[in-house]
């Protein structure tokens, strides 16, 4: 039922954002988690967006925010893990705080998130309700130049199994693992050859395709604890 809302984590920019921004032109209302002010977030606002600054480096932010949640709405349709960082392994922070900081965002906060807000998802008109985690490829595979990263991704995967174990068959939980949805503005055009060339497809997937797999596990009533990849044909090459 378009009456109750979606839970998207990380709206300011590129695929949170729009994420949001189509759930809310389809009649969604949306509730959105951000870190740093953006231009955009007035966007989604003026079109209805419920928005909380919310750092997940903060236990009392997170604390914070499913307070305000619970207070407000009494069920929920689904909640869209999309709140990621990606510090590689050379950053200026000592590795300890890299890898605190790679598991705080992708594993301890959606851990709590999940936790305690699942009454709300199992409060649910729907037939079921869900959770989606979006991942990354290197899960699977690991990463010489992110390897904190790679480790909470692939952590985030098995929150996904235990999850979907846990709360089903009334919430379904699944995890997307893409690579290479969409170029940075900022990516030169030797980078965007190079990664071109690590996929049979050679393209970027683009946001729409991403929305189709999101829209895929949502209208399902049947896939639940699976990492559904979208990485162009990377794996065999």
């Amino acid at each position: 039922m378009k009456s109750e809302p979606l839970i998207i984590t990380g709206v300011g920019r590129r695929i949170g954002f729009r994420l949001a921004r189509t759930f809310l032109e389809r009649g969604y209302p949306v509730i959105g988690t951000y870190r740093t002010q953006r231009s955009s977030l007035h966007q989604l606002r003026a079109a209805g967006a419920e928005l909380y600054d919310c750092d997940f480096n903060n236990d009392t932010h997170i604390q914070q925010f499913v307070q305000d949640v619970s207070g407000r709405h009494d069920s929920l349709r689904a909640i869209i893990h999309n709140a990621s960082d990606w510090l590689p392994d050379d950053c200026d922070l000592e590795p300890g705080e890299i890898i605190k900081r790679m598991m705080t965002v992708h594993v301890t906060a959606p851990y709590q998130i999940n936790q305690l807000l699942a009454p709300l998802l199992e409060a649910s008109q729907e037939q079921s309700a869900d959770i989606i985690h979006v991942g990354d490829y290197v899960s699977s595979r690991g990463s010489t130049k992110h390897i904190a990263y790679a480790a909470s991704k692939a952590a985030q995967d098995n929150l996904t199994y235990s999850f979907s174990a846990k709360l089903g068959p009334k919430v379904k939980v699944n995890s997307l693992a893409p690579a290479l949805v969409m170029f940075n503005e900022g990516d030169d055009e030797i980078y965007r050859r190079k990664t071109l060339r690590k996929s049979v497809m050679g393209k970027e997937g683009g946001f729409n395709e991403f929305q189709h797999a999101v829209d895929y596990l949502l209208n399902s009533n049947y896939i639940t604890g699976r990492v559904l990849p979208m990485d162009g044909g990377r794996h065999l090459l």
